[in-house]
């Protein structure tokens, strides 16, 4: 009989909340992009649809290369957009864990796209002393995008802790 309270002083045991688990970015410390995010189960999912640049330049003819400036610009100006939408939701950069780019061949550069340019304006928000985390990522030239003009859209996922 003794076994019986033994048993059931560890039922509450048994419902205790597990330890907080942590996103985990794989990868190389130096590398510029996570290898790979693991996102614990119960962490909430918030899917932040492709952002485009804002104008820079409005006095600038409307849909040229001059009304948003070059890639690293827009993607200043995207990435802000995009920490703006995070914190609406009460997240940050560093709750992202993955990324798409979408890059427009840019006039300047013989029609390629200019990755440098992204990776300047990139590496302003991601693996900083201040934000370490990098996202999974990939980066993919396209045709083009919705207005001339732009030269970069970029959506991200972003997790947060239950």
């Amino acid at each position: 009989m003794r076994v019986l309270p033994a048993l059931l002083s560890l039922i509450p045991l048994a419902f205790a909340a597990p330890a907080l688990a942590q996103v985990i970015h794989v990868g190389a410390p130096a590398a510029a992009i996570a290898t790979a995010t693991v996102v614990p189960a119960g962490y909430g999912i918030v899917y932040v649809s492709g952002q485009t640049p804002p104008p820079v330049n409005t006095a600038a003819p409307a849909g040229t290369p001059p009304e948003f400036g070059d890639t690293k610009t827009q993607t200043l100006g995207i990435m802000k957009k995009i920490q703006d939408v995070l914190k609406a939701q009460g997240l940050t950069m560093s709750d992202v864990f993955m990324m798409r780019v979408y890059l427009a061949g840019d006039p300047a550069k013989g029609g390629k796209m200019d990755f440098a340019g992204m990776m300047e304006g990139y590496n302003q928000f991601f693996g900083t002393a201040d934000q370490p985390n990098k996202p999974a990522r990939v980066t993919v030239q396209v045709a083009a995008l919705v207005a001339p003009g732009m030269l970069a859209e970029i959506e991200v996922q972003a997790a947060k802790k239950p």
